[in-house]
């Protein structure tokens, strides 16, 4: 159902270097940079769908209070080190890696927020 993902930034780049290490962990990586938009998808893919990019209409980037951009993750390997890449590129912790909720099979997750204060998760369910 999701087409694309766009992830406000105040500065491209800077986000852009955040995001790197974030998606690096997930076995994605940048695909193109052009004009303050910075491009992500799967290594050994020219597909993309996740953009970095200052706003549309001029105003400064900020969070949605109440939003969220969920990735699932090929493991809880993946999930955790999402998590570690995510903090040691400058982003903030919003819930260590672990088992949330009941159910089965049971969701491992992880939450983080870049430099802008976007949510993050990573999980996986298996």
């Amino acid at each position: 159902m999701l087409g694309y993902v766009t992830i406000g930034a105040k500065d491209s780049e800077a986000s852009g270097k955040f995001y790197d290490a974030f998606f690096g962990a997930f076995g994605h990586e940048r695909k193109f940079a052009d004009g303050g938009w910075i491009g992500y998808g799967a290594k050994g893919s020219d597909k993309h769908s996740v953009y970095v990019c200052p706003p549309q209409n001029g105003q400064p980037a900020t969070f949605g209070n109440g939003s969220m951009l969920a990735f699932k993750a090929q493991s809880r390997a993946a999930v955790d080190a999402f998590h570690k890449a995510a903090l040691a590129a400058g982003g903030s912790d919003e819930g260590a890696p672990g088992v949330r909720g009941e159910g089965s099979p049971p969701f491992y997750g992880a939450y983080a927020r870049d430099p802008v204060g976007n949510k993050l998760c990573a999980y996986y369910k298996g």
